[in-house]
């Protein structure tokens, strides 16, 4: 059985993130024929690519690379970095405003520095239909058409309902902050306003949006899976099976692969950015209101909401991967219930039923007969359904080891991400958090 083949890599030179990866044996004629149609997927993948390009995860081209990240230094660092420099007051040195905001600034950038790296190196590499694992020639798209519509729908609006309340939650604390921290003239307050959420909410949505491309690749893997799960029901051949299992272990393999890094690394900032936080509110003497430490909350709210988001895309395609076991164990026990009656009936003619033929095999065994002896007084079957019947046994049986022996799932180098990882971060960083504030806490 040939393994998948493997993806070729995309020419540098290609400047669009749509750039469709055609088979090589397809035809030509139909292959043009499908191309000057503009499908609904189509429209949905050229809306979804517009909105990468403008936060700047296209940099296919020198220019794109350029724009990218010069936007990304002026907008997300620059602007709230002079801001504060420029408005310094005595009532920001009363409250550290300045010293909370700047650290949280850092830790904003980074994690959005993080996203924008790996997400724009992947969609420079493979181009959009193959990171989202939406090829137009593989065969499937016609009939999954609507399910791959509906779900990266889905995962623009997830996008839009994490970032519009957080989006709110930053405006009202500006304003809070600009009434108790007065400057020069109003126009000045309402600048600073604008030129601070522009940045939060451009570097926000950035992070946010590479949590929910991985949230939207390992969902649209999820639609493979529970379709793996109908093709149960309708096929009979256990080649097939093993050939579309190969192929959607490969396709995990590719998403491992790709977001192990991007995990890594998100996982280890947010956590040295919660623990830095931890331990400026622990050792800030005074009281922390929203002026001072409302930009905690919010950061925080958008740091640990994109690290959940991830983790419950890859435990849910990683428990659904483990799932399709089960499904056939089931498939296995009802295929052979229906069949061992009806050969049963056939190799024992002479015996009215079931329970007269278990009745004949006992009887031999009490004998104490040996099993060359036994076999003799057992009819042969009839037909020549039997060997086929034993064969296909075999295969369904092979298949059901070979399931429970890949579970797949997303990995981090080695490790699934399933509830009993989770589990494990859970309580290491609950360690983590306890030991803080035991070192920083102090009752008197």
């Amino acid at each position: 059985m040939a393994n998948p083949p493997l993806e070729t890599e995309q020419s540098p030179t290609q400047t669009h993130l749509l750039g469709s990866n055609s088979n090589q044996n397809s035809n030509p004629q139909e292959d043009e024929e499908e191309e000057s149609q503009e499908t609904p997927l189509d429209q949905t993948l050229e809306r979804l690519e517009k909105f990468l390009t403008f936060l700047g995860f296209n940099q296919s081209s020198a220019l794109g690379f350029l724009l990218s990240w010069t936007a990304f230094i002026i907008v997300g660092v620059a602007v709230p970095v002079v801001v504060l420099e420029l408005c310094d007051c005595s009532e920001c040195q009363k409250y550290q405003i300045k010293n909370f905001e700047l650290d949280i600034i850092v830790s904003q950038a980074c994690l959005a520095a993080i996203s924008l790296l790996c997400f724009s190196y992947n969609l420079r590499k493979y181009g959009l239909r193959r990171f989202l694992f939406v090829d137009r020639y593989s065969g499937q798209m016609t009939r999954l058409r609507d399910a791959y519509i509906k779900q990266i729908s889905g995962s623009l609006c997830l996008l839009a309902l994490w970032v519009l309340p957080c989006f709110i939650l930053k405006t009202a604390r500006e304003i809070i902050r600009i009434y108790y921290v007065h400057h020069d003239s109003w126009w000045m307050s309402v600048a600073i306003l604008l030129a601070l959420v522009t940045s939060w909410t451009y570097v926000s949505t950035i992070s946010l949006s590479a949590s929910i491309l991985f949230h939207l690749v390992c969902n649209l893997q999820v639609i493979h899976f529970d379709d793996y799960g109908k093709l149960l029901e309708r096929e009979s051949n256990v080649l097939i099976y093993m050939e579309e299992h190969i192929r959607l272990r490969y396709h995990l393999s590719k998403i491992s692969h790709r977001f192990r890094i991007f995990l890594v690394l998100e996982f280890l900032a947010v956590t040295a950015s919660q623990f830095i936080t931890l331990l400026q509110i622990t050792g800030y003497g005074r009281l922390i209101t929203f002026t001072n430490g409302g930009d905690f909350a919010v950061s925080t709210i958008v740091q640990v909401v994109g690290i959940i988001i991830c983790l419950h895309a890859a435990t849910k395609i990683s428990h659904r991967a483990q799932g399709i076991a089960s499904l056939a164990s089931r498939w296995h026990a009802l295929v052979t219930s229906a069949s061992t009656d009806a050969s049963q009936l056939r190799i024992s003619p002479s015996v009215g039923n079931l329970e007269a033929a278990n009745q004949v095999n006992l009887l031999h065994r009490n004998y104490s007969e040996s099993d060359l002896e036994s076999l003799d007084s057992v009819g042969l079957p009839s037909t020549t359904q039997l060997p086929s019947y034993t064969s296909s046994y075999h295969k369904r049986q092979a298949f059901v080891m070979y399931l429970q022996s890949n579970p797949g799932g997303i990995t981090i180098f080695g490790w699934t991400v399933d509830r009993a990882l989770i589990n494990t971060i859970f309580f290491i960083e609950l360690s983590l958090v306890t030991f803080v504030l035991g070192k920083t806490i102090i009752f008197s």
